[in-house]
């Protein structure tokens, strides 16, 4: 007879439910319930080591149209809701002045 893991031994993997969150500002919120976030990173050049701050571009769910330009947010990873929306607003960090 096989061992046969638990549904609770699966759900305590260091994997398991740790869903990516990422912090940046909101750059455009023209889309209905939609915000663009930009994410900075800084990363080492490949061949010169110097650092470089590298942007990408997420687009989040906002369900309630909370966010404006310059907002500093959280998002959370998602299933897919749309064809480039695979994030969802998780909080609002500190609104733009």
């Amino acid at each position: 007879m096989e061992s046969q893991e638990t549904p609770q031994a699966v759900a305590s993997t260091p994997r398991a439910g740790r869903k990516n969150v990422k912090v940046g500002v909101v750059t455009s919120n023209k889309m209905t319930k939609t915000v663009v976030v930009s994410v900075e990173r800084r990363v080492p050049h490949r061949l010169y080591r110097r650092i470089m701050t590298k942007t990408s571009k997420f687009l989040a769910h906002d369900e309630k149209n909370a966010c404006s330009i310059g907002d500093t947010v959280s998002i959370i990873e998602t299933r897919p809701l749309s064809k480039r929306k695979r994030w969802r607003l998780l909080q609002i960090i500190r609104k733009a002045s």
